[in-house]
């Protein structure tokens, strides 16, 4: 099986719930030519990138530069090498991605997609483990009076620490079934943020946002984006998970194009590009790399004032 990048994917690949592995465990140079040819299509399909692109290419070799590496895929194996790769980051005036870095191979209803309920866990089990730890390190304590925290691309379940509650904790998904029983859950929104990226709720109201391996999906990101930092309290945190994981016919093609480091990038720029944010920082959390899933954070406060 191919996919839209021309890339053949074993038939045997390691899966969860229909969760494959995401492209791009390579640097962008090592990118073959973005076409395939389909089953049962007579016309290769191409897919041409945006600038941003381009501009994840500089910007990588620059970052391995800096870090003295010969790539960057060798310095992402450093220690600590992830957490660099935002430090005095010198964005373009412009946002520099392209409607096509948006597009999908899958371009039918959203809705359609996410119909039937999918009650499995997309990331492995000690990667849940890391991301829990990492929230209870930074969310505000259990029950702390006046706290809301929002689940954003939420499902039945949203990795929380266990035991966690406050007064309010609400979750925006795609389907009825899977949000009904998450158990940390106080309300939920069921809502298509490719159709309608506004988010249903007033101004400077949440003091944490989540969203867990999902990013990747948005096809109106900095829609998004703005809309977190108006309903996030001045000081307010929003948290970006992401593993390699994908349902890759519904990615968005900049991220199965590209490898992890840069998805940091990427999702540093929907942060910078948003506004009205601090500058984003990252954190490479992966338990046990190159054995079980690696997870990787990109987080960011709403500036106060």
């Amino acid at each position: 099986m191919a996919n839209r990048f021309g890339i053949r994917l074993q038939h045997r690949l390691p899966r969860l719930g229909g969760v494959y592995p995401c492209l791009a465990a390579n640097p962008l140079s090592s990118m073959p030519p973005f076409s395939t040819r389909a089953s049962g299509q007579r016309a290769t399909r191409r897919v041409a990138l945006g600038i941003g692109f381009s501009f994840l290419s500089q910007f990588i070799n620059m970052a391995a530069a800096n870090l003295g590496a010969k790539s960057f895929i060798a310095s992402a194996r450093q220690k600590g090498a992830i957490e660099k790769v935002l430090e005095n980051v010198e964005w373009p005036e412009q946002f520099p991605f392209k409607e096509e870095d948006f597009q999908r191979f899958d371009e039918s209803s959203d809705s359609l997609f996410y119909e039937s309920p999918r009650f499995v866990t997309h990331i492995d089990d000690p990667a849940i483990a890391a991301l829990s730890k990492f929230y209870l390190e930074v969310f505000p304590p259990s029950d702390s009076p006046g706290v809301a925290l929002l689940d954003i691309c939420s499902s039945w379940v949203s990795h929380y620490p266990k035991g966690y509650k406050q007064s309010r904790i609400a979750g925006m998904g795609m389907n009825e079934e899977e949000l009904k029983l998450n158990p940390v859950l106080t309300e939920y929104v069921v809502q298509d943020l490719n159709v309608d990226p506004k988010l249903p709720f007033e101004d400077n109201t949440f003091d944490v946002i989540t969203n867990v391996v999902s990013v990747d999906y948005l096809t109106k990101p900095i829609d998004v984006f703005r809309e977190i930092s108006r309903i996030l309290k001045p000081g307010g945190l929003a948290i970006i998970s992401f593993s390699n994981r994908c349902f890759w016919t519904k990615a968005i093609s900049i991220w199965t194009s590209t490898g992890d480091a840069d998805h940091v990038v990427i999702v540093g720029g929907y942060f910078h590009y948003a506004g009205g944010f601090e500058p984003p920082k990252a954190v490479d959390i992966s338990p046990n790399p190159g054995r079980t899933d690696p997870m990787y954070v990109v987080y960011s406060r709403k500036l106060a004032a």
